[in-house]
């Protein structure tokens, strides 16, 4: 169907900007859409859906990650949408799931009873009758069939499957409006927050889309490098690789007395050979090894090395080779490319790999801006206790989001230094009950009551075993105590082990997934901003509270200041106080710079 055609009909149904529109594309790149009368178009080409998206701007449905890869590598700019996985995830909190999962918990059907198919069908089970050119049994379960693929088969089943996702995307509406049964015991969705949640994670999760197709600009030469000046020069073939690994260890034993040899990569030898020299510690976690780097040689030279060994291991010319690809005609300039996620299975926070989201601090510099572009880098402020103030509403933390170090006027309320008031709140938020942050405990219930008894109310819910919900509607499970178990721990001791395990956990999750959800606001408010300005500048990375963007050097200013009303903007959104008093201040310090590593971070 021509583009002319299927906006006429589009139009004729009545669609306007944000309605819904589900899309099914099959293996060949042929699409089908169904609107919100159930109209079918087929034979869609993905032209056709680029000139619909900037012609009428619907909010487009599908069942997952899949379309949403083929439509971002097709460069179809997709403003709005509705990854019903992906709101699965937020409503259930899940992250294993699928399209029968999906509409067997939305019909509240036992998942036991999900059909599966296996090798030549050996595992299916017995035949649901009725007519197989149905997506749904007669039980009500999707055919296992038709999920493994064969919607695709026909045009026919195609329109019936983008029928489904547009069904199944209704029913995540009700439930995120309240219906269905209540998530939790004592907390409930707040609907206006959840579907605009439920936007933004569905966007978020197409960025992670773009973000694979796009990669992460890379300076190869120096990459190269780096990697050289830390574990030296490029082996020629694995005799020549031990013989490097050998040099690294031997930097280290040089400083050790006579002996046996340790393996410096067991954890055990290196405890062992720190006794040799004097230091007997409970064990050898890097900030534990860096308050006796100046006390001997080779503690020092041992931190030195478990860098290097990283990068040899993790982060070397293996990795250089396998996930960084050349753009274009110069060698130098590469890519980065890695898989992304909107969600990482726990509080909702983005995950990458390929080193995306573990780059050490040694390899930035090669993280650079290609020729006539520059990074435009914005890092959030405190947003842990921004989030909180947000989260409760508390008049007087709100209050104390007005200044840019936050951490000045809650010392200034507690009487303490900035320092102990900073241990203080992040201890509260993480479960800290002990040394600096037990003291201040006291004084933060006492002048922050609304604050600290949000966080001790999560904490409870987790403790009973009860979910959590965030403040955009995510939901956030407990585990069982057979997954905790230790051997020789009474049964008591390990139910409250368990316990305050467990309330530790949702106290920080209620904190991590709203700033996590606030983040995905704020980078897909400035993606759409972008796009509506007609300006170039995307976003290639996403770092928990960090976003990278790479723009045209005559359009870097324009992205730092789009940057900054997107933030302002969602903060708006996400603002909470009394009427007429200040609300949350959220802040973020932009740059603009040409290397990932001149961005204070």
């Amino acid at each position: 169907m021509d583009p002319a055609g299927a906006l006429a009909q589009l139009r004729a149904h009545g669609l306007r900007g944000g309605d819904l529109v589900a899309v099914a594309i099959g293996p060949g790149g042929d699409a089908t859409l169904v609107d919100a009368s159930g109209a079918a178009l087929d034979g869609v080409t993905l032209a056709t859906i680029d000139t619909i998206e900037r012609e009428l701007g619907p909010r487009w449905v599908w069942w997952g990650r899949a379309t949403a890869d083929v439509l971002a590598t097709a460069g179809v700019p997709v403003g709005r949408c509705w990854d019903v996985t992906t709101v699965h995830r937020l409503l259930a909190g899940v992250w294993r799931t699928d399209p029968p999962r999906i509409w067997a918990w939305l019909h509240d059907l036992p998942a036991a009873g999900i059909p599966q198919t296996g090798q030549l069908d050996l595992l299916a089970a017995a035949p649901a009758g009725g007519d197989p050119d149905e997506a749904v049994q007669p039980d009500g379960y999707l055919r296992p069939e038709w999920a493994g693929g064969g919607w695709a088969e026909t045009p026919t089943r195609r329109a019936r499957w983008a029928a489904l996702a547009l069904a199944a995307a209704h029913h995540q509406q009700s439930r995120l409006d309240g219906a269905g049964p209540v998530p939790t015991p004592t907390v409930t969705r707040d609907p206006a927050r959840a579907r605009s949640t439920a936007h933004a994670e569905s966007v978020a999760e197409y960025l992670c889309a773009e973000l694979e197709r796009d990669g992460l600009p890379i300076d190869c030469d120096a990459a190269e490098q780096l990697i050289a000046e830390a574990i030296g020069p490029r082996p020629a073939d694995a005799a020549d690789e031990e013989r490097l690994r050998r040099l690294r260890d031997d930097a280290v034993l040089a400083h050790a007395p006579p002996g046996r040899r340790p393996d410096l990569r067991s954890p055990t030898d290196i405890k062992a050979l720190l006794r040799r020299v004097g230091f007997d510690l409970p064990d050898t976690r890097a900030w534990r090894l860096r308050q006796h780097a100046d006390e001997h040689p080779l503690i020092a030279a041992l931190l030195t090395w478990r860098k290097a060994e990283r990068i040899a291991t993790t982060y070397g010319y293996r990795w250089l080779d396998e996930h960084v690809r050349p753009t274009g005609s110069d060698s130098r300039a590469g890519r980065l490319r890695g898989e992304w996620s909107s969600c990482d299975g726990a509080a909702g926070r983005m995950t990458a790999s390929a080193g995306l989201h573990n780059l050490p601090a040694e390899l930035r510099p090669a993280v650079a801006a290609e020729p006539g572009h520059a990074f435009v880098h914005a890092d959030l402020g405190q947003i842990e206790p921004r989030i909180l103030a947000a989260v409760s509403g508390d008049p007087a933390f709100v209050a104390a989001t007005a200044d840019a170090d936050l951490y000045q006027p809650v010392a200034r309320r507690l009487g303490v230094a900035r320092e102990q008031a900073k241990v203080g709140v992040l201890g509260a938020m993480y479960g800290g009950t002990t040394g600096n942050s037990g003291l201040a405990l006291p004084r933060l219930r006492q002048e922050y009551p609304v604050a600290m008894a949000t966080l001790e109310a999560a904490a409870e819910q987790g403790r009973l075993g009860h979910p959590v919900l965030t403040i955009g509607g995510r939901l956030v499970r407990m585990w069982s105590g057979e997954q905790h178990d230790d051997e020789g721990v009474g049964d008591l001791d390990r139910a409250r082990q368990i316990a305050a395990a467990r309330g530790r956990y949702a106290r920080n999750a209620l904190i991590q997934g709203a700033a996590a959800e606030f983040f995905k606001a704020w980078a897909v408010t400035y993606r759409a901003r972008a796009r509506g300005a007609g300006i170039v500048a995307p976003i290639v990375l996403c770092l928990h509270d960090e976003l990278l963007i790479h723009a045209p050097d005559g359009e870097a200013a324009t992205a730092a200041t789009l940057l900054d009303e997107a933030l302002q903007e969602a903060a708006h959104r996400w603002s909470t106080g009394t009427p007429g008093g200040p609300t949350v201040r959220f802040v973020a310090e932009v740059s603009v710079v040409s290397r990932w590593s001149d961005a204070k971070s």
